[in-house]
């Protein structure tokens, strides 16, 4: 692909929605002379089956992407791939039948989805007479009225004629102008609707980018699956580009990747921030016209962006829905799915659109049934001001970490910076270093500090009482019984040393009330031995019965080097044996084993013991059967 420009204009994305054989495809391709139906099946039965793509250059050089949709009931699924990143729904009615099945059914999925913006075409206008044409105006208001896009403009217009093709344009347009431009939060996104290999290219996804922009040159990954590769070349629009912006329909060669390996379904993203889930919990609203209640545990059939995973629905307030009512409930998938908080979804069974809605949260654990914490929770994340959906995305342990955090917030990341320092400077969040905030960085509410000073303080204590002589527990212990990362650890003992709390010595920690001391027997016998090296400083007692944390205890003290498991000096004279060796290395340069025992007086054990302590200490160097001095740059 060749690297022609960018686009970095607000881009948008138009969808067709409405019954089958309202002529739909043979409207996208009066308007923008493009046949989106590319499929020869399609051709043979003139009928949309799968996903069809064009684009249309508006009178004010805007241009913007089209997804035309199936409309046969059988091809809703379809028809569900296409819908979930478009701006604007363009809402086909042919005058010569009116609003049909899949008319409604349409409409009730863009209401689910809270598409808001949108324009009505009633094709076909040189089929009927003038009467009927406003009969079915009429009907189209009455369809819309109290949802979504109540209010939206109509057009009447031919497109075998041209009759109304400019002013459908035209309304095209002005509601353009009122739809909000696509947020570019720096996560993209591109839901893969379509895959396929190109000669000499490879293989090509195609999609509706959303949330971010994307480059030539940069890894991407492909959720689920974890495949990854570089972006070669980007089209959009039959023209290669070098960036592509969310809200246009793009298609991405990624060299490199199977084709057999991916499907629609998966997103195309940066790396290492979408984890796919089998658990949502959702906000639920079922369509008014069903009529069977949704029932605890049924099955279901889940869409969202353009995926489709059965899966399970567990509602959580009450033992059905019906017709109109919202619930909250939790779906179990059946396989892996990759979405993010605030993402609309739609369910589905064999046959029926049932309702939809918003994904709350991602990684949902199992919940208790009409659990009022859980349900006061999930509330607070649908609909809480920014700092309560942070502090509830901490979960009920109190601690996410940043990277975590920005994965799931549903925010730009500037903002949830802003709202995340707020926080920190009420005092409500920590930030764990709290120098800049990190992929890694741990941010934890007071609470979460409490607890795991609770559970710091009980495994200090109880080691202290059973290791009364030793300085502490080691660091890495600690921090394996509170599960968290090095960096967050080491932060949070500095916090704790900071307040005095702990002590630090080595790699021990320790509650700073904790001083290893000796008592009753321990102290005669710690005296005992030291006694007895003092009597003999070069050739001191075996250490070896001794008890091992009496002899731990006073090589932290100071009072003794150990040298080998069972040889340990004096602190003084290991020091005076130090001195002579390497005095006597600077007169001669060199030593042997038995030069060191003699001059010591001690035996070849001692001597040995002692000079191979000076090599672990890089005081000494072995070359040969003798000793040199190390070098000290």
């Amino acid at each position: 692909m060749k690297v022609l420009g960018s686009l970095s204009e607000a881009m948008y994305t138009i969808g067709t929605a409405g019954h089958v054989d309202h002529g739909k495809s043979t409207l996208i391709k009066a308007l923008t002379g493009i046949d989106p139906d590319r499929l020869p099946e399609e051709k043979a039965r003139e009928m949309t089956i799968d996903l069809g793509f064009a684009w249309l250059r508006l009178p004010s050089s805007r241009e913007v992407s089209i997804v035309d949709v199936p409309g046969h009931e059988g091809f809703i699924h379809n028809m569900l791939a296409g819908v979930a990143g478009i701006d604007l729904a363009l809402l086909v009615v042919a005058a010569d039948e009116g609003v049909m099945a899949q008319t409604r059914e349409h409409v009730a999925i863009l209401d689910l989805l809270e598409l808001s913006h949108g324009v009505v075409a009633i094709t076909k206008k040189d089929l009927v007479d003038e009467e009927t044409l406003e009969l079915v105006r009429l009907e189209v208001e009455e369809l819309l009225a109290g949802t979504s896009l109540a209010g939206s403009p109509v057009v009447v217009c031919s497109a075998a004629t041209g009759e109304g093709l400019p002013e459908l344009v035209d309304a095209l347009e002005r509601e353009l102008a009122q739809t909000p431009p696509r947020r570019d939060i720096g996560r993209p996104r591109l839901p893969i609707d379509r895959v396929f290999t190109l000669p000499g290219l490879g293989t090509v996804v195609t999609g509706t980018l959303t949330d971010g922009s994307l480059e030539v040159g940069e890894e991407v990954e492909v959720v689920p699956g974890g495949l990854r590769a570089r972006i070669r070349g980007i089209h959009s629009h039959g023209r290669a580009v070098e960036r592509a912006m969310p809200g246009r329909r793009t298609a991405l060669n990624l060299p490199g990747l199977e084709v057999e390996a991916i499907e629609r379904g998966m997103v195309v993203t940066r790396p290492n921030w979408l984890v796919p889930t089998t658990a949502v919990d959702v906000r639920l609203r079922v369509v008014p016209y069903l009529r069977r209640p949704l029932r605890h545990n049924m099955g279901v059939i889940f869409h969202a962006g353009t995926a489709r995973v059965s899966g399970r629905l567990i509602l959580l307030d009450r033992d059905e829905a019906r017709a109109g009512e919202e619930a909250w409930a939790q779906l179990r998938l059946s396989r892996p799915v990759a979405v993010v908080r605030g993402d609309r979804y739609i369910l589905r069974d064999p046959n029926d659109t049932l309702g939809g809605g918003t994904i709350v949260d991602v990684h949902a654990p199992r919940h208790r049934r009409f659990h009022l914490p859980t349900l006061v929770r999930l509330e607070r994340l649908a609909s809480g001001p920014p700092q309560q959906r942070v502090l509830e995305l901490m979960g009920p342990h109190g601690h996410i970490t940043w990277g975590e955090l920005i994965a799931q917030v549903a925010m730009a990341e500037m903002e949830a910076r802003q709202v995340v320092e707020g926080l920190i400077a009420l005092g409500q969040v920590v930030a764990l270093p709290p120098q800049g905030l990190e992929a890694d960085t741990m941010l934890a509410t007071s609470q979460a500090l409490e607890r795991w000073w609770r559970v710091a303080a009980e495994a200090l204590g109880h080691y202290h009482r059973q290791w009364p002589l030793r300085r502490g527990m080691p660091r890495e212990e600690l921090r394996s019984r509170l599960h968290l990362p090095p960096k967050a650890f080491s932060a949070l003992i500095s916090l704790w040393e900071g307040e005095g709390k702990v002590r630090l010595t080595g790699e021990a920690v320790a509650l700073s009330s904790h001083r290893p001391q000796l008592v009753g027997e321990q102290r005669r016998q710690a005296d005992l031995f030291l006694e007895a090296l003092r009597q003999r400083p070069y050739a001191p007692p075996s250490a070896g019965a001794l008890d091992p944390e009496l002899l731990s205890y006073l090589e932290e003290e100071g009072l003794i080097v150990r040298v080998a498991p069972d040889v340990a000096f004096a602190r003084e004279a290991y020091q005076e044996m130090v001195d002579k060796v390497v005095a006597a290395l600077q007169v001669q340069g060199r030593i042997t084993l038995a030069q060191v025992r003699d001059m010591l007086g001690t035996s070849r054990k001692y001597a040995q013991a002692l000079l191979e302590h000076m090599d672990r200490c890089h005081i000494t160097m072995r070359v040969g059967d003798e000793r040199v001095l190390r070098r000290r740059d």
